[in-house]
């Protein structure tokens, strides 16, 4: 079967499923939540998952044609974010002024960071079999990702937000 359509499929259906799953059981969850609680419940995962993303620089986990051009950039983004993201959920637990802010850069460079992995993939003609067991990454872990980027901008920019 073509890869590039098994990936586009697999990329679809979890962006999809995430979306769906995030309106029905996640978001009310949330809105239960000071605005605070809920950003540390959608930003502390991504100080652990982001780190998945370190997987494109080992070769056997990816091709070794895997573009250093895409690998390198997407890893150190990925990277960055989890720093960004313990950084910004300990403001947060800690009630620090700086929550907010840190939430605000956590968010924007890492929703920036996947939506730029996507263009690089594109920009490299990138072939899903490039990815090696890293495909999960791109079609399991980003779509997630780019949902719970999605309710953060939210519940960034809710007016009752208490920061």
């Amino acid at each position: 079967m073509n890869s590039q359509l098994v990936f586009f499929v697999y990329v679809i259906t979890s962006l999809v499923s995430a979306s769906v799953i995030a309106k029905l059981y996640v978001w009310p969850k949330l809105k239960s939540l000071r605005v605070e609680q809920s950003l540390e419940v959608l930003i502390a995962p991504q100080a652990l998952i982001r780190l998945i993303g370190l997987g494109f620089l080992v070769i056997g986990v990816v091709s070794p044609s895997l573009s250093p051009g895409f690998a390198v950039p997407a890893a150190g983004g990925d990277y960055a974010t989890a720093v960004l993201a313990l950084l910004a959920m300990m403001a947060l637990h800690a009630r620090s002024r700086l929550g907010k802010p840190l939430a605000w850069i956590f968010n924007l460079v890492g929703t920036v960071d996947l939506i730029n992995a996507f263009v690089q993939a594109g920009r490299h003609h990138l072939s899903p079999t490039y990815f090696g067991a890293a495909f999960f990454i791109p079609t399991a872990v980003v779509p997630p990702l780019l949902v719970a980027h999605w309710l953060i901008f939210r519940l960034l920019l809710r007016r009752e937000s208490r920061f």
